[in-house]
């Protein structure tokens, strides 16, 4: 078990509360230093009552890696958009005893009777749906079984009660946002493809603002699990009900598919941006590889000299974000199955290459592909008043994931054998394109864009972030780290600037609010779609201020810093 030794001092907190601003002032009056000398500690999540609960853990004593299992958990009640049981994700996790900086690996994996051409026709056709859709789309969840490891290693609270918080809202319910509610409504078709879905995630007319959303048969799971502990759901009650249920309706997901999870612990993906040091997830995720790059190719430049989001600017980092996507697309897939040549694209001068090509406007070659929108996985980050630290991204894959609930189990399960390449060219939902790596294979883990980042400066932690967003995540991210890196930015300063996002395949820019004069010239080289990209919830620990935000991108999101 992990406190660790190293306290965060001399810190005061920019809250994001009402009245923050005039208790911050009225704490410095009554203070007999510019800076409250303070052991500090901050949540930032997607859902406000997940927050609150990880605050009440880090209030209570608990350390950041306990704070992290309770929102993990909470956040399966009340964001089962994305917050889950029934999928995966990376856990980056920062031990300030040891000065060590681990991740967890609780993908999901590709069932033992996966096979490469699983979702195409006798002609070799990917057939539409059936990798998002179907009985098929599912693989094996990790989250349960990552939640557990990290609590046993490096918490310091029994995860029962950690888990007890959830066990309530599920039971008792909790309220609809006026967004939550709209959202259920949206995918009320999906629902109804599943009885036990359609019983929890509809209504005759239909959900609004106020209503209380109550999941009985997710609290009477979760309970199992808190008694039983991780074992109820890879081997016990739960895992039977999940087993029988995709035997019964023509899946391949199976008991000893379950028994069988093992989850890995990997060395981060780790490289030098001017003066600090920037950690993120190893594959199988892209996003460390994949944001690591871009950061080396823009080190080339001095960004302060170009203003921000002017066309220059914007022009530089949508030719670093395509040679990254390329990278992404031709040589990443899960390490125990492929190649990866990590190495060489996250070296200096690999980038210096790629500045090169970009320098005489070469581009790379390019087909068309169609894309869905997704924003639909989760992020939080996480400090402790040890100075430990959390970045954690997790995920169903798209909106509540394949929409099917096992019967008696309330566990929305993924649709995350969707990330995997279908057919080697073959965009998946997002529009990504995988190689012979990510092909489907046994017991293999696909590809992911989740990128849960710290940045370290003198050796510290100083930004905790990620996003959500599908294959949007490594650039709301990347975007992220240079408005506060390179332009000195506030974290709410970083959330009002527009984004954008290019991803080499499909040939478009996605952006947000831009000026037109901007937009008619974008548009000689690039079509332009307008749209929200994922939302940051960022932690920024200065030397005399800890500031935390959640992205008004999303509404229910909160971000809460205490003192003492």
């Amino acid at each position: 078990m992990v406190k660790g030794i190293l306290k965060i001092s001399q810190i005061s907190v920019k809250f994001n509360l009402k009245y923050s601003v005039i208790a911050f002032f009225l704490i410095l009056l009554f203070s007999n230093s510019p800076y409250l000398k303070s052991e500090s500690y901050a949540v930032a999540t997607r859902h406000h009552l997940a927050t609150d609960i990880g605050m009440k853990v880090l209030e209570n004593g608990g350390n950041a890696i306990d704070s992290a299992v309770a929102v993990a958990f909470a956040l399966a009640v009340v964001n089962p958009s994305a917050g889950n049981l029934g999928g995966g994700g990376f856990m980056l996790i920062h031990l300030a005893e040891t000065n060590e900086t681990l991740s967890i690996d609780y993908r999901e994996r590709a069932p033992i009777k996966s096979f490469e051409k699983m979702f195409q026709n006798d002609s070799g056709k990917v057939i539409k749906g059936l990798s998002l859709n179907s009985i098929l789309a599912s693989g094996v969840p990790g989250t349960v079984s990552g939640m557990f490891h990290v609590s046993e290693r490096y918490g310091t609270i029994k995860i029962k009660n950690l888990i007890k918080p959830s066990i309530e809202l599920a039971k008792k319910g909790f309220v609809l946002s006026d967004f939550q509610a709209k959202n259920l409504n949206k995918y009320k078709q999906k629902f109804s493809k599943n009885k036990e879905a359609k019983e929890i995630f509809t209504r005759p007319n239909k959900f609004r603002q106020g209503d209380i959303l109550v999941q009985k048969n997710l609290a009477l799971t979760l309970e199992r699990i808190a008694k039983n502990g991780k074992e109820e759901f890879y081997s016990g009650k739960t895992a039977k009900r999940i087993s029988n249920f995709f035997k019964e309706n023509g899946g391949i997901l199976s008991i000893e598919d379950l028994n069988q999870y093992k989850l890995r612990v990997l060395d981060p993906v780790c490289g030098n941006y001017r003066h600090y040091k920037i950690c993120s997830m190893a594959p199988p995720s892209s996003g460390g590889i994949a944001l690591i790059q871009i950061l080396n190719i823009l080190e080339n430049i001095d960004l302060n000299k170009l203003e921000h989001n002017s066309e220059k600017y914007l022009k530089t980092l949508i030719a670093a974000m395509d040679y990254a996507y390329k990278d992404r697309a031709d040589y990443l897939g899960d390490p125990d199955f492929a190649d990866v040549p990590q190495e060489l694209l996250t070296s200096k001068k690999y980038a210096e290459g790629i500045y090169q090509l970009i320098k005489e406007k070469k581009t790379p070659s390019k087909i068309n592909v169609n894309i869905i929108e997704g924003e639909e996985t989760t992020h939080f980050s996480i400090v402790d008043k040890w100075g430990n630290a959390v970045s954690n991204t997790y995920t169903l894959n798209t909106a509540y994931g394949s929409g099917i609930i096992p019967t008696g189990t309330g566990i929305l399960m993924n649709n995350e054998m969707d990330d995997f390449s279908s057919k080697p060219g073959h965009p998946n939902a997002y529009g990504l394109v995988g190689s012979e790596a990510n092909k489907i294979e046994p017991k293999k883990t696909p590809l992911s864009s989740m990128s849960p980042v710290i940045v370290f400066r003198d050796n510290k932690p100083y930004l905790i972030t990620g996003s959500p967003g599908g294959s949007t995540i490594i650039t709301s991210v990347l975007q992220e780290i240079l408005n506060v890196l390179d332009f000195k930015m506030s974290l709410e300063e970083s959330s009002e600037k527009s984004r954008i996002h290019f991803q080499h395949l499909p040939d478009i820019l996605f952006h947000e609010q831009l000026n037109e004069s901007l937009i008619e010239s974008l548009k000689k080289e690039k079509k332009l779609i307008h749209r929200k990209l994922g939302e940051i919830h960022s932690i920024l620990i200065k030397q005399d201020i800890v500031e935390t935000f959640s992205d008004k991108r999303r509404p229910d999101g909160k971000a809460s810093s205490v003192y003492k």
